[in-house]
């Protein structure tokens, strides 16, 4: 029989993709393993590998096609031995529900060598996720002690969206949620009628149609530029994060007399190359990554992740670095940074941003982490709160630093002084605890030596 090659689910948050170039032509045979496609995401461009051998009888969908749903057939394979033509003859754009579901379940990815991306299968036999408290008493209510019936994708969708999966009807197969469900659940479609809100339940205001929006504005006034998927994806998970997460903030001065000083010692004495070029200049944001790092080292109180069956508590600090890039922003992930040199911060920094900005970045390289930070002192902005990125419980925006007048014994001197702001989830993290982390952060960049010890 024909295998259908469908549009993978390349990261958790993907829900359309645009297939880039095909890199196999119909009549080419292909191996396991074979790069067969390159597919833009909402937030990089992947190979995709083949997972069966055969031969490609139909391309169903061009390259160059942008917003592909994920799991729509893009190719047919015809098995070995299999007739081409006749394969290619039956090829349809329209999954069948079982090639739906059987996508769905392979929904998880894993990197392998070169930055390919193949999707990985996940055990139909594999036992169920146990279900929160919370989450269980849903269950029971829903299906009569049963478990919820859902695809690993349509898990990760609702989680984000913080909806309850035992509100959601499934329109897979045996009453199975997978991911346009949940989609038709962040619509207000979809939802089961006994577990809608009771009377007089606070709710969230619906925001204008986009018919209502247009109408306030002339005819050829403006300009329409579509979503792309990663403005979509940005949307919606920083949307649910201000929705679902209980914001609270602390900011402060710090003097980074110091830090600028041993900055500029530590340059000068940069080793170099063979072209008489310095290995390394360290940036105020690298020292800002490491501050943050060793603070929450410091603060292992604060080095979590809420969720609802318990507090995830980080053996290392794995901070995410905000990186602008055309349509979006990125944030790259320094693992294990509170153990990394400051040179060592600065290079992988530098190596990040530029394939950020080239969308080449691997799934593991910014997916994750248990901190962020946002530097926006470049833009000369004084300061700002950011919002969280879950699963991380804080994240810290970075103002410039500038010359400002203080008061030392008595006398008036000018220091240079950078404003912080500590955006914390307050389900994980106290305002003491946010304070008792933000406070050794000061320490520390007040005192770059301290991180070195």
């Amino acid at each position: 029989m024909p295998i259908n090659i469908l549009m993978p689910a390349l990261s958790p948050t993907m829900e359309k993709g645009n297939l880039a170039k095909w890199l196999k032509k119909e009549g080419d045979k292909v191996r396991s393993g074979d790069v067969i496609a390159e597919i833009e995401t909402d937030k990089a461009t992947m190979e995709v590998e083949a997972v069966d051998e055969g031969t490609i009888a139909k391309i169903l969908v061009p390259e160059g096609t942008q917003d592909v749903p994920v799991n729509n057939v893009i190719a047919v394979l015809a098995s070995d031995g299999e007739d081409v033509k006749a394969a290619a003859g039956g090829a349809s754009s329209k999954g069948e529900p079982k090639a739906e579901a059987k996508a769905e379940s392979k929904a998880d990815t894993k990197a392998v060598s070169g930055g390919a991306t193949r999707i990985a299968d996940l055990s139909s036999s594999a036992p169920a996720p146990k279900l929160a408290s919370s989450e269980t008493q849903a269950a029971q209510r829903a299906n009569g002690h049963a478990r919820i019936f859902s695809s690993p994708l349509a898990r990760r969708l609702a989680s984000e969206a913080g909806i309850d999966l035992a509100r959601i009807e499934g329109s897979g197969p045996h009453g199975r949620v997978v991911a346009r469900d949940v989609e038709q659940a962040k619509a207000g479609k979809g939802l089961k009628a006994s577990a809608t809100a009771p009377a007089g339940a606070p709710s969230i205001a619906p925001s204008m149609s986009d018919k209502q929006i247009l109408s306030l504005f002339e005819d050829g006034s403006y300009e329409l530029v579509p979503h792309d998927n990663m403005r979509r994806t940005i949307a919606q998970r920083l949307t649910a994060s201000i929705q679902n997460v209980p914001h609270f903030y602390l900011t402060m001065d710090c003097d980074i007399g110091r830090l600028l000083s041993a900055r500029e010692d530590i340059n000068a004495s940069a080793p170099k190359d063979k072209e008489k070029k310095p290995l390394y200049k360290l940036s105020v944001n690298d020292f800002v990554i490491k501050a943050m790092a060793v603070a929450l080292q410091r603060v292992p109180n604060a080095n979590v992740s809420w969720t609802e069956g318990g507090m995830l508590k980080h053996k290392h600090s794995d901070v995410g670095v905000a990186v602008a890039m055309p349509g979006g922003l990125i944030t790259p992930i320094i693992r294990k940074a509170e153990a990394k040199s400051l040179s060592a911060i600065s290079s992988e920094m530098k190596d990040f941003a530029a394939r950020a900005r080239a969308r080449k970045l691997k799934p593991e390289e910014y997916q994750g982490g248990t901190t962020a930070v946002s530097n926006l002192g470049m833009y000369g902005i004084k300061d700002f709160t950011a919002v969280i990125n879950p699963p991380h419980a804080t994240i810290l925006a970075v103002g410039a630093s500038e010359e400002r007048a203080v008061v030392r014994g008595g006398k008036i001197e000018a220091a240079h002084i950078m404003s912080v702001t500590l955006s914390c989830d307050h389900r994980a993290v106290d305002g003491a605890l946010g304070a008792e982390l933000i406070g050794a952060f000061k320490t520390l960049i007040e005192n770059p030596v301290m991180m070195m010890v």
